[in-house]
């Protein structure tokens, strides 16, 4: 099969079997770019509610950078990877200084928190420039169908699928052959059990006949996974609770939290009570919650402290019924949900 018949055929595919997304069928930038970001971390599945969600709240990028950041977080919340929400303010407020959405691919590449393959897919997808997209998905299907197995994570990987994405390009229709190759990625050559039985490019792909498809795409390094032990304390006292804004440097940049003690290892509720001192009743609501990221598991344990007189905590003190206007990570919203109001 030739490369002009690979493109041709996965156009073929995505005319039958592409998804209907709700940021498809427009060339509108600003939600091609929303989501963008969101679905970097996220499965489309996820994403698709928030992305309707989050261009409600802000239909036009003069709204989205009118907003403040808590606002923007909060309505990010569960999400995940919070840096991507800062970004997408900040950009904002780079594209209305700018006068408008920039309609080139270095300018869209200068927004903060967007890098190549963003850039690439707004160029192609709102402005019909010939920009091929590189995701896991591109590297998946290409590694396969060429037989490559130079690691995706070097620089000679990068610079290798870069390239060869390029060349597979259909440039009169960089949109539909960009979303026609991820949409393969996500639904017909799948990181484990692909359907190559009934793939259209199965009678070329270099993998299937060598037998290498589950080994394909190559990782040179594997992440680390660190191990991280936090206890949150959920403070109540005179219908009001305690909130801390964690600070730059670490995950969650931004989002609040409960009273949070990190430790090495898993604080026994002597210790925590010890802690908290004489203020009130501890409980403890839940123990050993596994919390994965992408490079750490975070072990947490959930307590409440049920003050009778004002506990020596800093932070800010807001009433219960208004927790839900703060943005939180998902595993402080758990212990929320186990605090009845």
């Amino acid at each position: 099969m030739a490369h002009n018949d690979f493109t041709g055929n996965l156009l073929d595919w995505y005319a039958e079997h592409g998804r209907n997304l709700p940021w498809r069928g427009t060339d509108d930038p600003y939600r091609i770019w929303i989501s963008e970001i969101i679905l970097q971390q996220t499965r489309v599945a996820q994403g698709y509610d928030y992305f309707l969600r989050f261009v409600k709240r802000f239909p036009d990028v003069g709204t989205l950078a009118a907003a403040s950041e808590d606002e923007v977080l909060n309505e990010w919340q569960g999400l995940g990877y919070y840096s991507r929400a800062r970004n997408l303010h900040a950009a904002a407020r780079q594209i209305v200084e700018m006068g408008g959405f920039p309609g080139d691919y270095e300018s869209i590449r200068s927004l903060k928190g967007v890098g190549d393959y963003t850039a690439a897919a707004i160029a192609s997808l709102a402005f019909g420039l010939p920009r091929a997209v590189v995701d896991g998905n591109v590297y998946r299907v290409l590694s396969r169908y060429f037989g490559i197995d130079t690691p995706i994570d070097t620089t000679e990987g990068r610079k290798l699928f870069t390239a060869l994405a390029q060349e597979m390009l259909a440039e009169s229709c960089p949109a539909d052959y960009n979303q026609a190759i991820m949409d393969f990625g996500a639904l017909q050559c799948t990181p484990k059990s692909p359907q190559c039985r009934l793939c259209p490019l199965a009678e070329s792909c270099l993998a299937l006949k060598a037998g290498t498809v589950e080994q394909l795409p190559v990782k040179q390094h594997r992440t680390k996974q660190r191990d991280r032990y936090f206890t949150y304390v959920y403070v109540r006292y005179q219908g009001q609770t305690l909130l801390q804004r964690r600070g730059a440097g670490d995950i969650w940049q931004g989002l609040y939290q409960t009273p949070m003690y990190e430790t090495p290892q898993a604080l026994t509720s002597a210790e925590v009570a010890e802690r908290t001192g004489d203020s009130g009743r501890l409980v403890l609501l839940r123990s050993g919650v596994l919390h994965q990221l992408s490079h750490q598991r975070l072990h947490a344990d959930f307590y409440l402290l049920e003050c009778i007189t004002q506990p020596p905590f800093a932070g800010l003190w807001i009433k219960e019924t208004e927790r839900g206007s703060y943005a939180v990570p998902r595993i402080v919203e758990e212990l929320m949900k186990e605090v009845q109001l």
